[in-house]
C-alpha cells in the first residue's frame, strides 16, 4: 500500500476535513471514530505521512504509541469499559481502509457485539461531549 497524500487522515491534518480532536501536539492527532464500533472510539495518527508500520520512521512510532497509551486510558476512565482493542492495520489485505498509519482504541464490554467497521455514522454532537470527557481525563 502506498501513501496517498489526498487520503482523509492527510485532509484532517492539513486542516482540509474537520474532526472531533481529543489530544493533539507536534508528531499526533487523536480524534473520534465519526463511524464508531464501539462507544468511545478512538483514533490516533502520527503526522508524518507514512502508509503502514513498516513505513514510519522509529522516532515517530514512539511517539505515536506512547500517545495511543495515554489516550487509551483516557478512553477507558471515561467510557467505563473493562477492556479495549487496540487494533492497527498494515495494507488493504489486513484490512486497513485509509493508507495512513493509525491505530484504534476500541472500548470491549462483555456481551456487547462491536458494530461493523464505518457503517454507521454516530451522533455528532454526542461524539462530541464524549471527546470532552476524554480530553479532561488525559492524565
Amino acid at each position: 500500500m502506498s501513501y496517498d497524500n489526498n487520503n482523509v487522515f492527510a485532509k484532517i491534518l492539513r486542516g482540509e476535513l474537520p474532526c472531533i480532536r481529543v489530544y493533539e501536539d507536534e508528531q499526533t492527532l487523536a480524534f473520534m471514530d465519526i463511524m464508531p464500533q464501539s462507544e468511545g472510539h478512538t483514533l490516533v495518527v502520527p503526522k508524518e505521512a507514512a502508509a503502514t508500520l513498516l513505513d514510519i520512521s522509529p522516532a515517530m512510532l514512539a511517539a505515536t504509541i506512547q500517545v495511543t497509551q495515554r489516550v487509551a486510558k483516557a478512553v477507558k476512565q471515561v467510557t467505563g469499559a473493562p477492556g479495549l482493542l487496540i487494533a492497527q492495520f498494515n495494507g488493504a489485505e489486513a484490512g486497513q481502509t485509509v493508507p495512513h498509519l493509525h491505530f484504534h482504541i476500541i472500548p470491549r464490554r462483555g456481551g456487547e457485539s462491536l458494530r461493523h467497521h464505518a457503517s454507521e455514522t454516530a451522533d455528532m454532537a454526542q461524539l462530541q461531549a464524549l471527546a470532552e470527557k476524554i480530553k479532561a481525563a488525559l492524565i
